[in-house]
């Protein structure tokens, strides 16, 4: 079924119909196809809409002469398929008839979307279905990364049913669209007003968006809406300039031109990119249409109104009033004319007509050919074939596959499909309306949706306003590695920001929408674009850090070992006698124990020196203030022994200072026993505290327990500092209690220090920290209490007497 209107508008779908006869002289001519049987057609116009698309089908259902609804009077010239229409409502309209009859309709051109109220039409769709072109055109956009794009559609039925499909689709794969309009329908001239002011309407929204690449889903009409476009300045008022566009067409749109449109700039067309139906060259068919012109041809009601439109002549026989100064006469060559009017190599619609000719003859010869049908099914006299079977013809309709004369394989899926995908055409046109197509690619039906799609960049020619260089068409430039999408207020999702990683995470990436963490044992460079492995870290001894820390403890054990052996090589003169020499031993030993367990802390750690490290480190310092503590108990004690009937003298010995010793040491190792028995420390890894680094560590185990310890610690040394501080006046040439005082005050002052330190650091530094503070700490208890009286014992031995310790007050 073929618009008339529209070879009259549009010169170049009298192709259509002279495919259709090719079609169907091949297969009358070859004896294999339907032997003794002669296929014949018939041509009626829908005009383009439904009233007369619904008569013209009934006259194809009823008689030659008159329209007789549901009668036949002669059975054997009635329809037993159609072919059509060029548009999805004309074939809409015709199904809802031929489905009563169970006729099959082969289309040609798009195809109805099919909703769950429609029913089941007996389609054969020689083009591929709609939504492999929808799934292509996504891929054709994320290929060239064009996110914002225009959409326009027919202002039809089907157009609107398109919008409904391909937004949500397009949505879900990442891309926005500036706009969505409906494009004016070009029918004939006599709506010309109308379709331009809405068109101006349309030209504006292009032309003053920042989007570059507009899909339009037309009809066989659409390419003459496009091309008023470059016109409209000078019909309507527009304030924008015009700029260049990459059209994206959808298959059902050819280059084509109306007769009056002939002379019309296409450079606006310029760069398109086109799906077609996948055709093959029939050079038969070229030799076909050479001998056509109207003074040969009989029977062609369209080819006169064709000749006389595309070659501005009239024919002989032509009324006086249409007689110009040209007269046809029949040496107009079909070569010679513009592609946009008419071309002599077979479009994609045409091929699918002669397709769909060869697959219903295929499918009378299967059906003619079938075992048990043979009764009945074929009446020898006359060639013809009877009515009363035809419904069967859907059998074998189904399950034709042929190889066509090109040497393509036509078959159909179960869907009564043409088994097939697009071609990818980019439209190069030049200004004397000659245009080549260049295949830039396909949409294989074959292939998985991420892998349908097949481009050649290098093939594209791009409209001039582009510079050969690849348009862009993005509401936002894309977010680089190191950033990440944050979208903006009211806009659609592809309209955003670049906004750097966060602290901690990378984007590795292309517009991601947001950063992500790096694996454990890695960590983001500067530029936050990739992942670099995390070093190992601990406090080890071949660092300067490590190296200095552990000579600083080695130089104050030695400083220890020095001080002990000078009180032991002098422990029977009086200053030794004086500051209890069995005190004196045990604070000197636990302090060079003190710096020794600093080793503990260097090294990578383990999980006998995770468990030695704190309970160590907590019971040598106790021992360390309590004896301090003892000898401060015993400097008053002593002093209040002194005085005439004073009943101290019996707590004043050895006795009360040991057990002040041990009874302080064993409530820390009470503390320590039960740490390690609920929580003990263990070899831990830390991959968190520091971003480039995976630090080797002690977990604590409890970290309640190990501020227990601190306490402890603490406690001791403020009852020390606190007695020292009392007793720092007493009158005592050699009284400790002010060198205990000015001690405990420094130790005091370190291990406060010690805890907003401790807490702020990461890494090896936390160890870093401890250590610097037992040996701050150990420094100042050695130096303090121990310095005073070496001076004395080595340089100024001459104070070392009975008479120095025994001076009283004035």
């Amino acid at each position: 079924m073929q618009h008339k209107s529209h070879c009259s508008l549009i010169p170049k779908n009298y192709q259509h119909i002279l495919a259709l006869e090719f079609a169907g002289k091949e297969i009358n001519e070859n004896p294999q196809i339907l032997p003794n049987l002669t296929l014949g057609f018939r041509i009626y116009d829908s005009y383009d809409n439904s009233q007369s698309t619904y008569h013209a089908t009934m006259l194809l259902l009823s008689s030659l002469k008159g329209l007789i609804p549901n009668y036949i009077c002669n059975i054997q010239n009635s329809a037993i398929a159609v072919v059509g229409g060029l548009d999805a409502h004309i074939s809409l309209y015709v199904a809802t008839m031929l489905d009563i009859y169970k006729i099959p309709q082969l289309i040609y051109g798009s195809t109805p979307l099919m909703n769950d109220k429609t029913p089941g039409l007996p389609f054969y769709q020689l083009v591929p279905p709609e939504a492999l072109q929808h799934a292509g055109m996504v891929s054709l956009l994320l290929h060239f990364n064009w996110t914002w794009v225009g959409l326009l559609a027919v202002d039809s039925e089907h157009g609107e049913e398109i919008i409904r499909n391909v937004v949500p689709l397009f949505s879900k794969k990442g891309i926005c669209y500036s706009f969505i309009e409906k494009l004016p329908k070009y029918n004939d001239v006599s709506g010309l007003k109308g379709m331009i002011d809405q068109g101006a309407i349309v030209y504006e929204l292009i032309m003053d968006n920042k989007t570059n690449a507009i899909i339009v889903f037309g009809e066989s009409t659409t390419m003459g809406t496009l091309r008023w476009f470059t016109y409209l300045p000078e019909f309507k008022t527009v304030t924008n300039k015009p700029k260049g566009v990459v059209w994206i067409l959808n298959a059902q749109i050819e280059f084509s031109s109306s007769a009056f449109q002939v002379t019309w700039d296409t450079e606006i067309i310029n760069g398109a990119l086109s799906f077609t139906m996948q055709s093959a060259d029939l050079p038969e068919f070229k030799s076909f249409l050479k001998k056509k012109n109207p003074f040969t041809t009989k029977e062609d009601g369209f080819i006169d109104l064709f000749w006389q439109d595309v070659f501005h002549c009239v024919l002989p026989d032509a009324v006086l009033s249409r007689v110009s100064e040209k007269i046809c006469n029949g040496e107009e060559n079909l070569e010679t004319l513009a592609g946009p009017l008419f071309e002599m190599k077979m479009t994609g619609h045409s091929y699918s007509i002669y397709n769909a000719i060869h697959s219903l003859a295929h499918a009378l010869h299967a059906m003619s050919s079938s075992k048990h049908k043979r009764r009945g099914l074929t009446d020898r006299i006359g060639g013809k074939i009877h009515k009363k079977d035809f419904w069967q013809l859907h059998n074998f309709l189904r399950t034709v596959s042929f190889n066509n004369s090109a040497g393509k394989l036509v078959s159909f899926d179960q869907n009564g499909v043409v088994r097939g995908g697009f071609d990818v055409i980019n439209w190069i046109v030049f200004p004397n309306q000659s245009f080549i197509r260049v295949k830039i690619g396909n949409i294989d039906h074959l292939n998985p949706p991420d892998e349908m799609l097949t481009i050649n960049n290098e093939n594209i020619t791009w409209h001039k306003w582009f510079k050969q260089v690849q348009p862009i068409s993005a509401c936002s430039q894309s977010c680089f590695p190191g950033f990440s999408k944050k979208m903006k207020e009211g806009k659609p999702f592809c309209c955003y920001d670049c906004v750097s990683c966060p602290e901690g995470r990378v984007s590795t990436e292309i517009d991601r929408i947001e950063c992500s963490k790096c694996k454990e044992k890695t960590y983001p460079n500067k530029k936050k674009d990739f992942c670099i492995p995390k070093i190992i870290s601990f406090l080890s001894y071949e660092e300067p850090l490590g190296i200095s820390l552990a000579s600083f403890a080695l130089s104050f054990s030695l400083a220890t070992v020095l001080v002990l052996s000078v009180f032991m090589r002098n422990h029977n003169t009086p200053i030794v006698k004086a500051n209890n020499r069995d005190l004196t031993y045990t604070l000197l030993i636990s302090l060079l124990l003190c710096f020794l367990s600093v080793l503990l802390f260097i090294g990578q750690p383990g999980k006998v020196t995770c468990l030695l490290r704190q309970t160590t480190f907590g019971m040598v310092f106790s021992i360390a203030v309590s004896s301090i503590l003892a000898k401060t108990i015993t400097v008053v004690l002593a002093f209040m022994a002194t005085k005439p009937g004073s009943s101290m003298r019996k707590w004043v010995g050895k006795k009360l200072t040991n057990s002040i010793v041990v009874s302080c040491s064993l409530i820390q190792a009470s503390i320590c026993i039960l740490w390690l028995a609920m929580a003990p420390p263990f070899p831990d890894v830390d991959m968190v505290s520091v971003t480039e680094e995976i630090v080797l560590q002690c977990n604590e185990g409890s970290v309640t327990m190990f501020y227990c310890v601190l306490g402890y610690m603490g406690f001791l040394a403020l009852i020390s500092f606190t007695t020292a501080f009392l007793a720092r006046k007493l009158p005592d040439s050699f009284n400790e209690a002010k060198f205990i005082t000015f001690s405990m005050l420094v130790f005091c002052s370190v291990w406060l220090s010690f805890i907003p330190a401790y807490l702020s650091s990461k890494g090896k530094y936390i160890v870093a920290v401890e250590i610097f503070s037992i040996l701050a700490s150990g420094a100042g208890l050695l130096g303090c209490i121990f310095s005073p009286k070496c001076y004395i014992i080595v340089v100024r031995a001459e104070l070392n007497n009975r008479e120095q310790l025994i001076r009283r007050k004035d």
